[in-house]
């Protein structure tokens, strides 16, 4: 799945993304891209409740259109 993240704007704000999904998923893979500010990841945890967790870390992903 991906997220677009308007707020990862450097190399430190893909770690604290990468650390959130890593928190509720270990074993998830993922792959910060900071031109777009896309975040693409592998992994069983429901969209929704990553949404949530990125928000609460102060990442929160762009409605989807």
């Amino acid at each position: 799945m991906q997220f677009h993240i308007p707020d990862m704007a450097c190399e430190g704000c893909a770690r604290g993304v990468t650390m959130t999904i890593r928190a509720l998923d270990p074993a998830a893979e993922v792959r910060a891209d900071l031109g777009p500010r896309r975040v693409e990841v592998t992994t069983s945890v429901p969209r929704d409740r990553l949404a949530m967790a990125l928000a609460d870390a102060g990442f929160a992903p762009a409605a989807e259109v």
